[in-house]
């Protein structure tokens, strides 16, 4: 049978069954689905590709999904290092976003953003920023997958101004992409805090009938739960349970203020928590308890966060931090091991944002989405355990191919649909106007 490629790898890690890895098998790839899963001698004997791949000391995996970044804030990347969220948000991220975001930041910075999350391993990504239009068009010519988000908060931007004219713009985008195969929306209210009651009602009641997801930074930082408790007199996960937000149509960011009693609700509403651990780290938000929401049930997803709080979009960086924070907070060495952690950049993930059907594992029929790990170097020798080695050992620069629907995006460490110079010499003016 001729088809499009096959990929002949030492090791096969399908997510799904769990824990089980396959050894010197292929993947047979046609119309940007996976068709087979066989040991290589009988696919050699079954198929004949087009393109064939010999990958004979790589680990093949369902591409990760970064499930909460802010794509083109990777061109704030260093702005103001070591701060706490709020002086970092409000007495420099503002005041930079309101001078100098626009089409063309948005633009450049998210073709930076996607470029470093494909090298990274990164197949889909869950957006949550400005001029959603333009990173959804960028991540089409690059070929990533995307979940773009609907930005819906109080005060004007240099997207929109008012209530009314963020959701006129969420409409629009969501109408204008909602036929694109690698493009979904989602909406994006910024938090309880920034977003009003009528507001985050009214983006509920539309999310359900446009059937996509809601994204949501929430209970980020202690600030942001006690502010909540004064002016409301509640935390702001009850706030959002009595608004009917609550739902597995939610996926809540951040979650590093976890009371005993939110875990029996999360689970209770099916609420998706997105776990961004270098960030939170970064700007000393909290822990997320990540042992303790898997233990209840919940299902947890990893996001990187921005650039400009990480201060990168590494997700193989963040499966060795979520695994050894998991296990810190948890104080059990047996807690968020190797296997969960690479469920929760993958099906987790994919769960998360409604694209389990799609996405998340390597099973025949589902999108052909794949990442290829070189296992061979120095810092991940010696082998005997490969999910292991790729979350406690490797590193980003150990990603030697992407697919995503089949496409390669990445081959050999060369970027195949992004040109790396432009992005360098773009970068570089911006750094001018910033930073000058």
């Amino acid at each position: 049978m001729k088809i499009d490629s096959l990929i002949n790898a030492r090791w096969l890690i399908p997510i799904q069954p769990e824990k089980t890895v396959l050894e010197n098998h292929s993947l047979a790839l046609n119309d940007g689905r996976i068709i087979d899963i066989q040991p290589q001698q009988t696919a050699a004997q079954r198929y004949q590709a087009r393109h064939n791949y010999q990958l004979d000391q790589h680990a093949l995996l369902p591409g990760l999904i970064n499930s909460h970044t802010h794509a083109a804030m990777s061109l704030f990347r260093g702005l103001a290092d070591d701060l706490p969220l709020q002086d970092w948000l409000t007495n420099h991220i503002w005041p930079a976003e309101q001078h100098w975001v626009s089409p063309e930041f948005v633009e450049d910075g998210s073709r930076l953003a996607i470029a470093e999350m494909i090298r990274s391993g990164t197949t889909c990504f869950a957006d949550m920023y400005f001029f959603a239009d333009v990173t959804a068009k960028i991540a089409m010519e690059a070929g990533i997958r995307a979940v773009i988000g609907l930005i819906v908060i109080d005060f004007p931007t240099a997207w929109a101004n008012t209530p009314d004219e963020y959701f006129l713009k969420a409409g629009q985008v969501h109408h204008k992409f909602r036929n694109t195969p690698l493009v979904n929306t989602a909406f994006s209210p910024h938090s309880p805090y920034a977003v009003s009651e009528p507001a985050l009602l009214k983006l509920n009641t539309l999310a359900e009938e446009m059937d996509i997801p809601v994204m949501m930074h929430i209970h980020e930082t202690a600030d942001e739960v006690n502010q909540s408790l004064k002016e409301h007199g509640k935390r702001p996960l009850q706030r959002l349970e009595e608004l009917g937000l609550l739902s597995p149509r939610l996926l809540a960011v951040h979650m590093t203020q976890i009371e005993g009693s939110e875990l029996a609700m999360l689970k209770h509403y099916g609420v998706h928590v997105v776990h961004c651990p270098q960030s939170n780290l970064k700007l000393a938000s909290g822990f997320c308890p990540v042992n303790d929401l898997q233990l209840h049930d919940v299902n947890v997803a990893i996001g990187t966060d921005g650039a400009a709080s990480n201060n990168d979009l590494d997700m193989m960086a963040e499966l060795q931090t979520t695994a050894l924070l998991g296990k810190g907070v948890a104080q059990d060495p047996q807690a968020v091991d190797a296997f969960t952690v690479l469920k929760m950049a993958t099906i987790n993930g994919a769960r998360a944002l409604g694209l389990d059907e799609q996405i998340g594992t390597l099973q025949k029929n589902k999108q052909a989405d794949i990442i290829a790990i070189d296992l061979s170097e120095l810092e991940t020798q010696p082998l005997s355990n490969p999910m292991s080695q790729i979350v406690y050992a490797s590193n980003r620069n150990q990603v030697s191919h992407v697919w995503v629907a089949g496409q390669t995006l990445l081959q050999d460490r060369e970027l195949q649909t992004i040109n790396e110079d432009e992005i360098k010499l773009n970068v570089g003016k911006w750094r001018e106007k910033l930073y000058s």
